[in-house]
């Protein structure tokens, strides 16, 4: 019968069990958001191995954090809101984040990403990787948003929920993060 209950409602059921100690219930969430959280870590960080940790990290956060869970929003936000902030302070942790930031400066003035294969005939691989390398030089609330928006399907309030920002910032950010994304892969044949 607890198959016919609503994602949220067993969510919750499972977030009570496992407050109250029950790993099996803790086990079942892990599984059941490892997926998306492990897409959007991968989007949020420089590699797999970054992307594993920020997930494991995010684990922690939340098991701590079982008892704190308000129910306001979906384990899912909750989940996504908590991961968000291990990526950045990952990312803030990160010397070679500030480090390439000068190289991206550097390639700024020219408008056309200089790693990307502008007119090749690339495989629908390559575009993928061209496009993944862009997203990766993209500034981490860029990327965050887009990751949050177009890869994870959240609405905008699922997003403001997730960053802890009011819906008309999270409107705003995605507006530059898209024009970000089009002005680097300007030129560049998809």
């Amino acid at each position: 019968m607890a198959e016919n209950v609503g994602l949220q409602d067993d969510d919750s059921d499972l977030v009570t069990a496992a407050a109250r100690g029950d790993a099996k219930a803790f086990h079942a969430l892990v599984d059941r958001h490892s997926p998306h959280l492990m897409r959007l870590a991968t989007m949020l960080s420089r590699n797999g191995a970054d992307a594993e940790d920020i997930v494991q990290e995010t684990l922690v956060g939340a098991f701590a954090g079982l008892a704190k869970f308000n129910r306001e929003s979906s384990v899912k936000t909750w989940l996504s809101r908590i991961l968000t902030r291990q990526a950045a302070r990952a990312w803030n942790r990160s010397k070679r984040s500030r480090m390439t930031a000068h190289l991206d400066d550097a390639t700024e003035s020219s408008g056309v990403d200089p790693g990307l294969s502008v007119g090749s005939t690339a495989t629908a691989t390559d575009s993928k990787i061209d496009i993944a390398l862009v997203l990766q030089k993209l500034n981490i609330e860029h990327r965050e948003i887009l990751a949050l928006r177009e890869m994870q399907g959240l609405s905008y309030g699922e997003i403001a929920d997730a960053l802890d920002i009011p819906r008309g910032t999270v409107e705003s950010r995605l507006h530059r993060a898209r024009a970000e994304l089009r002005r680097r892969l300007q030129g560049y044949e998809l």
